[in-house]
């Protein structure tokens, strides 16, 4: 990686420098106008994600080449017929299925339900979101769910939870996005 400059260094643009791990030491509240007021309890905190150290550790190029997230990367290629790394925007849509039904399948675990508020409305938005985007693809039908399986299988071992409430985690996939898909027939979206 690396631009080939004789000047390039951390900050360039180029992609021969990589985030790792980042310290972000928190001691004011913005107030949105330009004002801060210093926090009573300050912290720090360190930024060093699971995924980031997979992508060192396991010498891939991104997090959706780590073994977790590839296994959940080529269940949606092999649900849509497309090929990653071969057409830019198919890879947009692919990487952002894969985000968030990982993301969803976790929140539906912990207990959050899709709703119109807080974050039920997080979760409502990131499964509308991967459907719409498994519909760019060409995925016809309902595929949530059927997603959710391999992202369980990937982290059942650390995470049993997920195994534990597997049928209620499918049924609320399922539900949301047949909800989803009723309501692009109605407007004339689909």
């Amino acid at each position: 990686y690396g631009c080939g400059k004789p000047d390039c260094k951390v900050g360039c643009d180029c992609d021969r420098f990589m985030e790792v791990w980042n310290n972000v030491f928190t001691q004011f509240e913005g107030d949105g106008k330009g004002g801060y007021t210093e926090l009573s309890q300050k912290n720090i905190d360190t930024g060093m994600g699971l995924e980031r150290l997979a992508v060192v550790m396991q010498d891939v190029d991104s997090v959706f080449d780590i073994d977790t997230m590839k296994a959940i990367r080529d269940r949606v290629c092999e649900l849509s017929g497309k090929k990653y790394e071969v057409d830019a925007m198919d890879d947009v849509s692919i990487r952002l299925i894969t985000d968030h039904i990982r993301s969803s399948t976790f929140m539906i675990s912990d207990g959050i339900m899709p709703s119109n508020e807080g974050r039920g409305y997080v979760l409502r938005r990131i499964i509308r979101r991967a459907a719409r985007h498994g519909r760019m693809l060409g995925i016809d039908g309902i595929f949530m769910a059927e997603l959710a399986k391999t992202v369980i299988n990937e982290s059942k071992d650390g995470y049993p939870e997920l195994e534990e409430k597997k049928d209620f985690i499918l049924k609320v996939l399922a539900q949301e996005e047949e909800k989803f898909a009723k309501t692009i027939l109605i407007q004339g979206l689909a």
